[in-house]
């Protein structure tokens, strides 16, 4: 339930991101910097807009994803499994050669 949770959640995202970067810049935001000042920021140009409908709608699903994820997972932190604690032995040659206790090699003579 989780998983496909997260993959819905990873779609929305990068939907909601997609969504964004697609807007065009009006310059100010809320109508700011236009000639018609606030007047026109709830008028029927700014609301109906479909890109402006489709981010609000994927912000609530991601809010909506994010809080249902969090709650699931909420009883899972003491569990002791974390990606960090397990070993990584999937990259090929990254382990290091052990570095021995005692120097082995050649004694320096001290005066």
């Amino acid at each position: 339930m989780t998983t496909v949770l997260l993959i819905i959640h990873l779609f929305v995202t990068i939907a909601l991101i997609g969504i964004v970067l697609i807007q065009r810049s009006e310059g100010g935001g809320l109508g700011i910097g236009t000639s018609q000042g606030m007047g026109s920021f709830m008028g029927g140009r700014g609301t109906a807009n479909l890109l402006t409908r489709t981010t609000a709608i994927l912000a609530t699903l991601f809010f909506a994803l994010s809080l249902a994820l969090a709650l699931l997972n909420r009883g899972t932190a003491g569990s002791g499994r974390s990606l960090l604690d397990s070993p990584s032995n999937s990259a090929p040659g990254s382990s290091a050669p052990a570095i021995p206790a005692t120097p082995t090699g050649p004694t320096v003579p001290t005066r």
